[in-house]
């Protein structure tokens, strides 16, 4: 009996282990030490692989692409240049101990803007990252209030930045996915990657970093960095590590393989700082990721322009009184290998409730939620091939219909109508009293012609008369 109960919890432990296993497209992923993960196509955004992607962390030094961003978009913009020479302020060690990583910069030394830049990405230096902020907006905390601004721009929804360079500070926190999108934005500017994948650099100054090489902590690109040979990754290019206690080993970084284009972030991995452990897992969880991506995914075509997506009727359209919306370019998508593209289904929006011809030829009249199994992978827009062209003779009716149709044509029809029989009656009326008083008039006439002739034959008579008498 006790076997038996054993058994039963045993396979309730499975299958709550199973339903709180992070996403993965149905795929079983590689199992991480890390405590944040996420894996995009960044051809698409689409999401391939999460793991407490918007749980707030520690970003470390993860920090210091949104301080690059916000740089690279003030060269953009005129508000500095390369070639500026810059004065490092009082602030510039703010929040800084002696476990901080630095480019020995201090108070007073004098560097150009292309170097701030350079030893903020390669050599991870904390106060270049201030010595760019206050330069850019007058103080550290200006630049890091702009941070937190250009961080909500972009989205972000898990972010609060209390400082330029992600050291140690409460309330100072990220999540994976907000820094995708910070990196997403980052890479959209080609110094950021130039910057991100350069694998040494050799300081212009003495002043910075004694004069000697630095060399980047990334050791997916090279294994002179901090943490040593065996994780180089061939495909893999950029972005940024970070450490600190409470953060734990991170990274961001991006790699392509036969036209794949894959982000990951890995956050919280553990380990000591110079603990000289065995693995650091933030490269072998990112590199196992990696894999798991080009071993398991690859481009499907799931739509193309010769294929009907629906049809949908037009009013006053000739012929059948329908259009035939097809993509308005093929759909490619990244896909797990086995998925079963039988669950295909599209799922149409237009962007008129009601459409009315004409319509021109590859007119934009909706878009296509792409869905797999209900996860929806990719959207298009839908246009018509072929030009809709308006039935004349069904408009015209339909057009005199609706006018006749309103109340106030009604109504001022019937005041015409009104009208009109108020006309026909008067034009009557006036018609059979003029009849009436013409004949009153001829008769009126009549008796005074008869009246005349009258008086005058009795005029005749009495003249007559008269000479018959002087006759006798």
């Amino acid at each position: 009996m006790k076997k038996i109960k054993i058994f039963h919890l045993l396979l309730l432990l499975a299958l709550l282990l199973a339903l709180s296993a992070p996403a993965a497209l149905a795929l079983e992923a590689p199992a991480l030490d890390g405590q944040a993960a996420l894996v995009v196509d960044l051809d698409s955004g689409n999401i391939l692989y999460e793991l407490n992607k918007d749980q707030q962390r520690a970003p470390a030094s993860l920090t210091k692409i949104m301080t690059t961003l916000l740089a690279l978009e003030a060269l953009e913009a005129g508000r500095a240049q390369l070639d500026d020479i810059v004065t490092a302020q009082e602030d510039c060690r703010q929040g800084m101990d002696e476990t901080s990583s630095t480019a020995g910069i201090t108070p007073g030394v004098r560097v150009s803007f292309r170097e701030l830049l350079y030893v903020t990405m390669v050599g991870s230096a904390n106060e270049a990252c201030n010595v760019i902020g206050s330069y850019l907006a007058g103080s550290v905390d200006n630049f890091v209030a702009q941070m937190n601004e250009r961080a909500a721009q972009l989205g972000c929804t898990g972010t609060s930045f209390k400082n330029t360079n992600g050291l140690p500070a409460e309330g100072h926190v990220s999540t994976a996915y907000d820094l995708y999108l910070i990196t997403k934005e980052a890479m959209q500017h080609p110094m950021f990657m130039e910057l991100a994948n350069t694998k040494s650099y050799q300081p212009e100054s003495i002043d910075v970093n004694g004069g000697a090489v630095m060399y980047n902590s990334n050791a997916l690109l090279t294994p002179n960095g901090h943490y040593g040979a065996g994780y180089e990754y061939s495909y893999a290019s950029g972005v940024k590590t970070g450490f600190t206690q409470a953060a734990g080993y991170c990274l961001i970084s991006t790699a392509e393989k036969e036209g794949v284009h894959a982000l990951v972030v890995i956050m919280g991995c553990k380990g000591l700082l110079n603990a000289q452990i065995d693995e650091y897992r933030n490269f072998s969880d990112t590199i196992h990721l990696y894999d798991w991506v080009f071993n398991n995914f690859s481009y499907q075509n799931v739509l193309t322009t010769s294929e009907i997506v629906t049809k949908v009727p037009v009013e006053f359209a000739q012929s059948d009184g329908q259009v035939i919306l097809h993509a308005i370019q093929d759909v490619s998508l990244l896909l797990p290998n086995e998925i079963d593209m039988s669950k295909r289904e599209t799922v149409v929006t237009l962007y008129e409730q009601k459409l009315v011809a004409p319509i021109e030829k590859d007119t934009v009249l909706g878009e296509a939620r792409i869905l797999i199994d209900g996860t929806e992978y990719g959207r298009v827009k839908l246009v018509n091939t072929v030009q809709v062209e308006l039935a004349r003779g069904q408009y015209m009716l339909q057009q005199l219909r609706a006018v006749f149709s309103k109340g106030w044509v009604i109504a001022l029809i019937l005041v015409l109508l009104v009208f009109f029989v108020a006309y026909l009656v008067l034009v009557t009326r006036y018609r059979r009293l003029r009849r009436k008083h013409l004949k009153e008039r001829r008769a009126a006439e009549q008796r005074r012609r008869e009246q005349r002739e009258a008086l005058r034959r009795a005029a005749e008579e009495a003249e007559y008369d008269g000479q018959w008498k002087d006759l006798y």
